[in-house]
């Protein structure tokens, strides 16, 4: 059976792009397909500046989503990152095999690293090196795919170029992974700017709608949706962003297809409603599952504590593997 793995960033409470982009396919399709990995990845969120509380709250409150979402501990590993120490021992690793070329050409470097010192703020090194312990993170695992969005595409390429270099200099240790992008909405738009994704760092969340967002909340803002300055309903990204973008949602909710979901719609208002309604009850069993879970905090616990180990005993052998090889040392077990 193939492995994947991949993660959320806690960072931001999870939003409707990630579960459509992300989350719905883990649930759907990976862990019965798959001898599957999941991880809410903490130590990507110390990258920037972040408040310590912010991080562990957020932390738990994305694992109890990705299982109220419907990740079944039985069929697949859900685990927090920094519970499995052999991340950031082969992160070191990779750095080593990585070049501070690779590392600068990584465009959300350039992004962030730009909006950092236009607010005065300094950049972090981990800003710049973290691709390198993305890659551990699929790498300690003999990862066969990594289902991402496009945006995080160009990272998996990462860890496929520093797996290829790492075997050939050192021996064969790490399986050559590949990105796989969901084919439905892999990219969901901001409803206030349908030319950026729906990100949970966002400094304006009107146009975000939250996994954890109350059903009043998500029909406003899904009613008060950037559209487009013409009247028809037609599905065109490029001349229709808004529009598209609403269509694109409808049709992940329901199930259809959004050239011919535009076909049935005459004004923007009924499409508005509409897809405000099918977002409403797409995400009501997720909001009710974890409002379940949040009041049983040591079932949560649990599963992330049987999920680290369960992680903790498929990497290290990978990464012991990987010190041996690069030269280090092993440790002699004491007599």
């Amino acid at each position: 059976m193939k492995r994947i793995f991949s993660g959320v960033k806690p960072t931001g409470h999870l939003t409707l792009g990630n579960y459509l982009g992300a989350v719905r396919r883990w649930v759907e399709v990976d862990q019965h397909q798959a001898d599957a990995l999941f991880s809410v990845v903490d130590l990507h969120a110390l990258t920037v500046e972040h408040d310590p509380a912010r991080v562990t709250r957020l932390s738990r409150q994305a694992a109890t989503l990705l299982l109220a979402a419907g990740l079944d501990p039985e069929r697949c590993t859900v685990f927090v990152q920094s519970h499995v120490d052999e991340h950031a021992r082969l992160s070191y690793l990779m750095e080593c095999v990585a070049t501070d070329g690779e590392m600068r050409r990584m465009i959300q470097y350039k992004e962030k690293s730009v909006r950092a010192r236009e607010a005065g703020e300094s950049v972090r090194l981990s800003l710049l090196t973290y691709p390198a312990l993305m890659a551990a993170d699929i790498l300690a695992y003999g990862t066969d795919e990594v289902p991402v969005g496009e945006d995080q595409t160009q990272h998996v390429e990462l860890a496929r170029d520093l797996a290829v270099r790492f075997n050939q200099r050192y021996g064969h240790v790490f399986t050559v992974p590949k990105a796989v992008n969901p084919v439905v909405a892999a990219r969901v738009m901001d409803l206030q700017d349908p030319d950026s994704k729906m990100g949970k760092s966002h400094e304006n969340g009107s146009g975000i709608v939250y996994l954890l967002d109350d059903a009043d909340s998500v029909r406003r803002k899904v009613m008060r949706a950037v559209t487009d300055s013409g009247r028809e309903v037609v599905y065109d990204r490029a001349a229709s962003p808004g529009v598209a973008n609403l269509l694109d949602l409808l049709a992940a909710a329901t199930g259809g297809e959004p050239a011919g979901l535009a076909a049935a719609y005459d004004s923007y208002g009924a499409l508005k409603k509409d897809t405000a309604e099918a977002v409403v009850e797409l995400l009501r069993p997720v909001r009710e599952r974890h409002a379940e879970l949040a009041a049983d905090p040591g079932y949560v616990a649990g599963v992330l504590r049987t999920g680290a180990e369960r992680a903790r005993g498929m990497a290290r052998p990978v990464v012991d593997r990987a010190y041996r090889a690069i030269g280090l040392l092993p440790a002699e077990p004491a007599v």
